[in-house]
């Protein structure tokens, strides 16, 4: 009898070892029969719903345990939806029928026999009625007191209009055809955890069964486990402690079932991952759950994203003003915006500024923004009491492994606004794919943004906080090798790219249009791109002595500078040549480079005095050396430059000279050098008054240049065809020979396009359209601008150097 009393015992509640079988019904199970029914729910569902076994269950209802134990009924009052009263009959009910007394032995039986806590509670079934679920528990009135209870919302909160009205809008259905899942992600120090309060008290009129926080401890050493979330949250909507199951997914259905009716905010703050969140939400119902992380958690679905930016200036502004105070923030507006921009737009790092010009009334705000203006010293003055920058990042990098610290690191090493994977691996010792790999998984983490499909970028205090982890965490060896390394792969690289546009390096021959184009393409595409980084190299190698790896480098642009004629970095990448050539004592390069840095302040600074100066020193350095060619590229800008300041007569006879120079020299850049003397000898006839003269030399010129595009079909042929092209329409538009003059465009904008659109080509556009108005065409002088600027615009603005 024992064992057969214990083997029903391990098939049915907690612990009724002491109930015989085969005694009558009962009170308790007339009660809980008529109460499922009553309730309109199958044994199936109500043991579902109360975590019983669907056999314990049924021997109850017919009388073969006539006494369970206390929890076990209490677990089944509060699936039946029963009110304090007839709970406590039921109670009364199962209490009059356990025994008074245990027979030696079977307690034992009864401990072997039960199972050790309560037992696991099934996820209620989609059956369960309506009425059983919503009522399972008594929900928390709003505004009652509640262990998660909202935190109370921000006085000064601001912006996030957009983003507060697109969720505003989705809590606004009356029967969401899904569960209303938000997911609020970002970056630290964003304000997430603050938006989604907010959005929660904004919410509250509209659910009045209940607006619940709990803070998930994501960045914590042990974030909080989904099962012991799941049992604060069950408690907090009124199910008894000894109600709640043991199992994770037990609870998870049980939750599920009592919120299905409901209209309640559930408001789950700093989510570790994926894991954590899926059983805290609702299969059904009216509920909006709000996840705030930092990480992306891609493998969360069906949920709304909501990925929260940085704040607009004039937002940064609103925010400090609110905080400050409108009139001293007003006050200070140009302070203000340069505070803003210092904080990066970061509401954390904005409210921090904001509580300490608080805390300082009597300091102007121009004060603060000099303090933080000093790098080293910024994250530590972003702190103010409680709230401070450096621990929001350490937080979550701390929980990264060692290969993604490593990349974050070495990504505050890069010197562009954004890079690519190419580059952040080169400083990281990996593969760019391998890079690509760790680098999105820092985006999930919201330490990295995605600039464009194949860019990435820090944020400003980010990439603060990674320099400051690349001190303490590496030696001086490793980064000056990261450094090197990286350094050297760059200068290589760009290099390769510069010596495309050499016609020195240009094959002979014609290539295929198609292929060569996609090779200058990808080349210019690069070295645009990239010029913060491998400008930088340049410097890094200067400082270090690799003089001869900087001389190369700037040989290589030396053509691609052509295409980008309003970069103002030229001069700085050419003053480094010069000192490299000057500090291994290279003469000839010393001169070659001089030259180029006189070309770059002429025809880039638009210095002329300077780039006439500088050509001086270079001639004199070549006729030291007896280089005819370096003589004559140096007597063509010092003859540039004296045109530019109106010297004609002094410029046609360095012009000359230069053409002499150049005829004794058997080489292509020789070649080149009589057709830029060519046109600026007509150059200066027009600007003298003699268009008719100009546009006979010019004519000379433009064979010259078709010929020699003819024999080598290089960007650089191309580019000087067109730019000698658009000079002929100047001298014709000179003698008011309107269609003569566009028709000489219109060739200029052939060879353009041939170079791969360089920025000077707008010149062209430009003159273009005033031919054609000046013949009375002036719808199709807009319709061409308004096309060439749309097509200009879709290549993408080419970015430039600072100051540019």
């Amino acid at each position: 009898m024992t064992t057969g009393g214990g083997a029903r015992t391990h098939a049915g509640t907690d612990s009724d070892a002491g109930a015989d079988a085969g005694t009558d019904t009962g009170e308790f199970s007339r009660l809980l029969s008529s109460h499922r029914v009553a309730a309109g729910l199958t044994q199936e569902e109500l043991a579902a719903a109360a975590g019983v076994s669907l056999r314990a269950l049924g021997d109850m209802e017919r009388g073969r345990t006539r006494g369970p134990q206390r929890r076990t009924v209490r677990a089944l009052a509060v699936a039946l939806g029963l009110d304090g009263e007839r709970s406590e009959a039921l109670d009364r009910a199962a209490q009059s029928g356990r025994p008074r007394g245990v027979r030696p032995g079977s307690a034992r039986v009864a401990a072997q026999a039960a199972p050790r806590g309560p037992l696991p509670v099934a996820p209620p079934s989609a059956g369960v009625p309506v009425a059983a679920a919503a009522s399972a528990a008594a929900p928390p009135r709003a505004g009652g007191p509640s262990a998660l209870a909202l935190p109370r919302d921000i006085a000064d909160f601001t912006a996030r209009e957009s983003a507060l009205a697109a969720l505003l809008g989705l809590a606004s259905e009356e029967r969401p055809a899904h569960p209303r899942v938000v997911l609020v992600s970002g970056q630290p120090g964003l304000g997430k955890t603050a938006f989604a309060l907010h959005a929660a008290h904004r919410l509250t009129e509209c659910f009045p069964d209940g607006q619940l926080s709990l803070d998930l401890g994501g960045m914590s050493a042990q974030p909080l486990s989904a099962r012991d979330a799941l049992g604060q949250v069950l408690r907090a909507l009124g199910v008894q402690d000894g109600a709640v199951p043991a199992g994770t997914e037990e609870r998870a259905g049980l939750y599920r079932a009592l919120v299905r009716e409901r209209r309640l905010v559930l408001v789950l703050d700093d989510a570790a991952d994926e894991s954590q969140v899926r059983p805290l939400l609702p299969g059904a119902g009216p509920a909006v759950t709000l996840v705030t992380s930092r990480n992306a958690l891609p493998g969360l679905e069906s949920v709304h994203r909501l990925s929260l930016d940085v704040l607009s200036p004039a937002e940064a502004a609103g925010l400090l003003a609110r905080i400050a105070g409108r009139e001293r923030i007003e006050a200070a507006p140009d302070a203000t915006a340069e505070l803003a921009a210092l904080c990066g737009y970061l509401p954390l790092a904005l409210r921090i500024a904001g509580q300490r010009l608080v805390a300082r009334p009597q300091q102007p705000v121009a004060h603060l923004v000099r303090q933080l203006a000093a790098e080293e010293n910024r994250l530590d003055l972003l702190e103010t009491g409680d709230l401070a920058v450096r621990p929001a990042f350490e937080l979550s990098y701390r929980r990264l492994p060692a290969e993604s610290q490593l990349v974050l690191r070495r990504c505050a090493l890069t010197a562009g606004a954004d890079f690519t994977a190419m580059i952040a691996g080169a400083y990281a010792g990996r593969s760019a794919a391998r890079t690509e790999l760790v680098l999105e998984q820092l985006v999930d983490a919201g330490l990295v943004q995605s600039a464009t499909s194949d860019r990435y970028r820090l944020h400003d205090l980010v990439r603060l906080y990674a320099a400051e982890r690349l001190d303490l965490d590496e030696t001086p060896e490793e980064l000056a090798g990261a450094r090197t390394r990286a350094g050297r792969w760059i200068l290589d690289r760009a290099t390769a790219y510069g010596l495309r546009f050499d016609p020195e390096h240009a094959k002979d021959g014609v290539e295929p249009a198609g292929s060569a184009a996609a090779h200058l393409t990808e080349a210019a595409r690069w070295l645009e791109y990239e010029h913060p980084e491998w400008l930088a190299a340049l410097h890094q190698a200067q400082r270090a002595g690799r003089h001869r790896e900087v001389i190369d480098t700037a040989e290589a642009m030396h053509w691609f500078s052509d295409r980008l004629l309003s970069w103002g970095l030229w001069a700085e990448v050419f003053q480094l040549s010069v000192d490299a050539a000057r500090a291994i004592g290279d003469r000839l390069a010393e001169a070659v480079h001089l030259n180029y840095l006189a070309w770059t302040y002429v025809t880039c600074l638009h210095r002329y005095q300077r780039g006439i100066e500088l050509a001086s020193e270079g001639l004199e350095l070549a006729q030291e050396l007896g280089d005819r060619e370096q003589q004559g590229w140096a007597l063509t800008y010092l003859a540039s430059g004296l045109r530019r300041l109106q010297r004609h007569p002094e410029a046609t006879e360095s012009f000359q000279r230069a053409a002499e120079a150049f005829a004794e020299v058997n080489s292509r850049s020789a070649q080149i050098g009589r057709l830029v003397t060519l046109r600026g000898a007509a150059n200066c006839l027009r600007e003298s008054g003699r268009a008719e003269e100009a546009a006979d030399t010019r004519r000379r010129a433009l064979a010259g240049a078709l010929e020699l595009v003819e024999r080598w079909s290089s960007p650089l042929m191309n580019l000087i065809a067109a730019m000698t092209a658009h000079e002929l329409g100047l001298d014709r538009a000179a003698l008011k020979h309107w269609p003569a003059a566009e028709k000489a465009y219109r060739q200029a904008l052939v060879h353009f396009e041939a170079v791969g659109r360089p920025d000077s080509m707008t010149k062209t556009l430009t003159e273009l359209g005033t031919a054609l108005i000046e013949q009375g065409r002036a719808e199709e002088a807009r319709e061409l601008l308004t096309e060439a600027l749309t097509d200009l615009s879709a290549d993408g603005p080419r970015p430039g150097p600072p100051g540019h």
